[in-house]
């Protein structure tokens, strides 16, 4: 009876201090003052094109795609699709990245599919069999595709004015995500990504840095 009642007052312990910590989390999140580029006096970029002819920028379009992503809060699960699309309400962080592009016109998926099929061998994770139902959901591949066809920029947190909005950043090579228009008080933008978390846009893109490095900060052409 004591080694039960030992593990039940662990147990508590332990849901007491989760509890607490997401407490901490949600207030954090939902408190902490935002600032936007202006308020750093950081230059705003308008993409030149409008691919899908709405009348509003790329850069625009895929902030607002990631964002709207970010409140449909899709439930965070990897799985293998047939067709390769997940449903609506499924996905992970690669999954942020072609619902952000969609909603500017471009089809990730074609365009990593079509790269694989004519540079195979650039793409170690394909390991010489490309498959469509999955590839274009691999950090790992997004990260060679974006290195080799948009455009590469720094991955310096420092360097504020290079971070804008709709820009894509990949950690290590397991994670991937999207900038925010929104910046905390060293003008470090949030990040829009998927992890399961409760507050998809969020400022952890400096805290996340740390244990996962940047390997790469893409916009595209």
């Amino acid at each position: 009876m004591k080694i039960i009642k030992k593990i039940l007052i662990t147990l508590v312990i332990l849901f007491l201090i989760l509890g607490i910590t997401l407490a901490c989390y949600i207030f954090y999140q939902t408190n902490k003052k935002t600032y936007t580029a202006e308020d750093f006096e950081i230059e705003i970029l308008i993409s030149k094109t409008d691919y899908d002819g709405d009348g509003i920028d790329d850069y625009t379009d895929i902030l607002e795609g990631a964002k709207i992503e970010a409140k449909n809060k899709p439930k965070y699960k990897s799985a293998y699709y047939s067709g390769g699309y997940p449903p609506d309400d499924e996905g992970v962080c690669t999954d942020v990245i072609w619902r952000a592009l969609k909603n500017a016109g471009y089809y990730l998926k074609d365009m990593v599919d079509e790269d694989i099929k004519n540079n195979t061998s650039e793409y170690p994770r394909v390991n010489g069999k490309p498959d469509p139902n999955i590839d274009f959901r691999r950090v790992p591949n997004l990260k060679v595709y974006f290195e080799r066809n948009q455009i590469s920029l720094t991955t310096d947190l420092n360097q504020i004015k290079e971070w804008q909005a709709g820009d894509i950043v990949v950690f290590g090579s397991t994670h991937i995500g999207i900038i925010s228009d929104k910046r905390n008080s060293k003008g470090i933008p949030y990040l829009i990504h998927n992890t399961g978390q409760p507050f998809r846009e969020e400022d952890v893109l400096e805290v996340y840095s740390k244990y996962n490095p940047i390997s790469g900060h893409y916009r595209m052409e």
